[in-house]
């Protein structure tokens, strides 16, 4: 589910809420600067299917505001004070977004201090595990060279009046918060409380998901690495398929929810015979069950590819009663891991069936999630960064930054947090899965 799929009733308000209005010169103004104006949109839905009733009914159709800087700019920068707070899993491209918005910050607009929150949202609480890490141009120089976190992270909420009343403390007036659809609910939550005591601090998301499962946003950083990252592993579990008879290598991803890692990673390399998501069901008994497909498989060609997102088989795995399923502090289903389940239950298979197999089954995904940006997100994650300061500089605030039909654009949260984003299982990238891996086809064709 992505906002394209949304009907117009399902939508939010996509007005950006502003803490007043801007009056100072902008100190970019100088400079060969392209400055955006406020009517600058992009359209919401970009097929024409979409946007006829709009035009039959003389409504105007949903728009994004075009994320940018502006000429005149809410905050005085050499009065202004900073904070970040990064929540949730590792994900590539952390230091690189951490690096950008603090010396955007300094450099471009010359802002007086900037925080880093360690330990995510406990970080901002009147508990902190550790007081916050003054950021300078000389500490984040380079961070984004490196994988990991340098303010690391945490996943859970905190009272929402604590953090607030911390953020008031230490006089901070602009907060960036870099997280997924749950740590985006808790920068909801902060800038409801911020405008229900009526102070003037700007809460400016930047969202964080290396599965890509955000609400009204196309791609979130990260993923684009991991996808790299993951076509290795699928590579080498090839070569130890093809490597021994019967071979199988058996690849798990991330994709606690979604599965557009998985998805991708399959078409990045087209040797993956199956590929399994948490959209789609996964039947293991039966004519067309992936056991009985997978011996004809090996039958044929004596080696196999499977690939399977960790959310995949949810039903196989997980107990009836929903109460007693384990859960981790952000709410999320700890999972059982599909992947060693699948390799049992195939192993147990051809041993009840005398047939020799040779399965290696691995499991990549701490060392996906930890490696630095590939060049294609250290590139996006810099733009990110910029358009998200411009936007918390301007007065903007309860917002994330996007990109939408190749525009960066300012999303409300409202909209981020409405649905989780999912892979259409009638759109063109499953369609385009099933055709390379030749799951679309009749099981005596695999």
């Amino acid at each position: 589910m992505d906002a394209h799929s949304l009907r117009p009733d399902e939508l939010p308000d996509l007005t950006i809420e502003k803490l007043g209005r801007p009056t100072i010169t902008s100190p970019l103004v100088g400079g060969a600067r392209h400055f955006i104006d406020d009517h600058e949109k992009i359209l919401l839905y970009s097929h024409f299917e979409n946007l006829k009733a709009y035009k039959n009914s003389g409504k105007e159709p949903p728009m994004f505001e075009r994320a940018g800087p502006r000429r005149k700019i809410f905050f005085d920068p050499q009065k202004l004070n900073c904070g970040i707070v990064t929540c949730g899993g590792l994900c590539p491209g952390l230091n690189d977004v951490i690096r950008t918005i603090t010396l955007s910050l300094m450099w471009q607009y010359g802002v007086n201090k900037v925080l880093g929150f360690r330990y995510g949202y406990a970080g901002l609480s009147s508990n902190a595990p550790q007081e916050p890490l003054l950021l300078t141009p000389e500490l984040v120089d380079e961070i984004h060279l490196k994988g990991g976190d340098i303010l690391s992270s945490s996943r859970g909420p905190q009272d929402s009046d604590d953090m607030v009343d911390n953020l008031v403390k230490r006089d901070i007036g602009l907060l960036f918060v870099i997280g997924g659809d749950g740590t985006l609910r808790g920068a909801s939550e902060l800038s409801k409380t911020v405008k229900k005591r009526g102070l003037k601090i700007s809460v400016i998301g930047v969202p964080k998901t290396i599965d890509n499962d955000i609400c009204g946003i196309e791609q979130s950083f990260g993923f684009s690495t991991a996808v790299e990252t993951a076509r290795l592993a699928i590579c080498g579990a090839h070569e130890e398929a093809e490597g021994a008879w019967n071979g199988v290598g058996l690849v798990k991803l991330m994709g606690r929810d979604s599965g557009f890692i998985a998805a991708y990673a399959t078409l990045a390399n087209s040797d993956v015979n199956f590929c399994f998501i948490p959209e789609v069901p996964l039947v293991l008994e039966g004519e067309n069950g992936l056991l009985r497909l997978l011996e004809k498989r090996l039958a044929k060609k004596h080696h196999a590819l499977i690939v399977v997102a960790e959310g995949a088989g949810q039903g196989l795995t997980e107990q009836d009663n929903p109460d007693a399923v384990n859960r981790d502090a952000s709410g999320n289903i700890i999972r059982e891991d599909i992947g060693l389940f699948l390799k049992e239950e195939i192993e147990k298979y051809f041993k009840e069936k005398k047939k020799p197999l040779a399965l290696k089954y691995i499991d990549p995904s701490y060392m996906i999630r930890s490696v630095p940006a590939n060049s294609k997100d250290s590139a996006f994650c810099l733009m990110l960064g910029q358009n998200a300061v411009h936007a918390g500089m301007s007065g903007r605030t309860n917002m994330v930054i996007g990109h939408w039909n190749q525009y960066f654009v300012n999303v409300p949260i409202s909209l981020t947090i409405l649905k989780r984003k999912k892979v259409d299982l009638n759109g063109h990238l499953w369609q385009t899965v099933l055709e390379t891996t030749g799951q679309a086809r009749k099981p005596s064709h695999i």
